[in-house]
């Protein structure tokens, strides 16, 4: 958000960027767009989503503006009704395909209500983007809405693969469910690499259990959370990038996550999923290996041919140059920036 807010500031947008604020936020930091963050007295729960939302509505209610986009759907039902009740133009912002979560699907009850907002809503917002393809034409199929697709792309790292290449394994990112750790973890004991996990989530405990479960506590290392300045270092630094997930839901299914680009721009070459998005791109550039199932004896094949195929990691590694140039967020902000210059003049 913080990108997009700064893109549009610069292309002489008046942006206010709302948010809450929690006991370990730390400070706000000089912007060219206001920042407002909402106190609440729940964190978590039902409690929390409806706490939240009465005080983004009132403080909606008395805030100018001639437009107001909606992050994802936990923000969508106040900013359906002011809009509505100013007569003012609104935006749906969909990072992901909310109802389509591992941790909503997976309970009904709770989906039932994600599901029924989502039915709505979003047809109520006529303007919007999306960052996938693929949600995109899930949104056109399931609610006749035309979203247009704005990656979240890294900026380019011009000065990327200055470090030497060190023999290790990284795994960049949240720590959570679905991401195929209980799969990587033991895959790692055909590995003759260690493995390096920076970050945390809600799989950690699972995580840190099963490092002990398959005795890789000298190859597996845990190194924390880390600034978006030191991950930059550590990603060139490393031989090989690990991005996975599972297919549970189609939020997951449809997904293009972060550290994808990331390894692209310091062109780490990696092993990825071979979903609609990423077959998507890896069919342009070919910058990664795609896994067709998730389980230990595919990542472990996988990894051990990047490790001992050179001309493959070579080509890779080389295709990465080349995707870089285009997959970038100063390319990818022309589309944000047209999208409502088009839409507010």
């Amino acid at each position: 958000m913080m990108r997009i807010c700064q893109s549009l500031a610069n292309a002489g947008f008046d942006i206010q960027l709302i948010g809450r604020e929690l006991k370990n936020s730390p400070a706000l930091t000089a912007c060219p767009y206001q920042q407002k963050r909402l106190k609440c007295f729940f964190h978590k729960g039902k409690a929390f989503y409806l706490e939240y939302n009465i005080r983004l509505l009132f403080f909606l209610l008395f805030k100018s503006a001639d437009c107001i986009c909606a992050i994802d759907l936990d923000t969508i039902l106040p900013c359906l009704l002011v809009s509505k009740l100013k007569g003012i133009k609104r935006v749906y912002d969909a990072h992901e395909y909310f109802s389509q979560q591992k941790e909503i699907i997976s309970r009904p009850s709770i989906y039932k209500i994600w599901h029924w907002i989502e039915k709505k809503t979003i047809p109520a917002f006529k303007q919007g983007y999306t960052v996938s393809q693929s949600i995109a034409e899930a949104f056109e199929k399931n609610y006749g809405v035309h979203y247009t697709v704005i990656r979240n792309l890294p900026l380019k790292k011009n000065n990327a693969n200055t470090l030497p290449r060190e023999n290790f394994l990284l795994y960049q990112g949240a720590v959570n469910v679905a991401r195929g750790l209980e799969f990587l973890i033991p895959a790692m004991k055909a590995i003759d690499a260690p493995l390096h996990i920076y970050g945390d989530g809600n799989f950690m405990h699972e995580t840190i259990a099963l490092i002990k479960e398959n005795d890789l506590s000298e190859k597996l290392l845990l190194m924390g959370k880390h600034l978006p300045k030191e991950l930059d270092a550590i990603t060139q630094r490393a031989k090989i990038g690990i991005n996975l997930v599972e297919n549970i839901g189609l939020n997951q299914y449809y997904s293009l996550a972060n550290k994808f680009f990331d390894y692209i721009q310091f062109e780490t070459p990696q092993i990825s999923m071979n979903f609609p998005e990423y077959k998507r791109i890896n069919d342009q550039y070919e910058v990664a290996i795609l896994l067709d199932e998730l389980n230990e004896t595919s990542i472990a094949t996988a990894i051990q041919l990047l490790l001992n195929d050179s001309n493959l990691y070579e080509r890779l590694k080389s295709n990465c140059t080349l995707a870089k140039k285009y997959l970038n967020w100063e390319e990818e902000e022309k589309i944000l920036i047209q999208f409502y210059k088009q839409l507010l003049g």
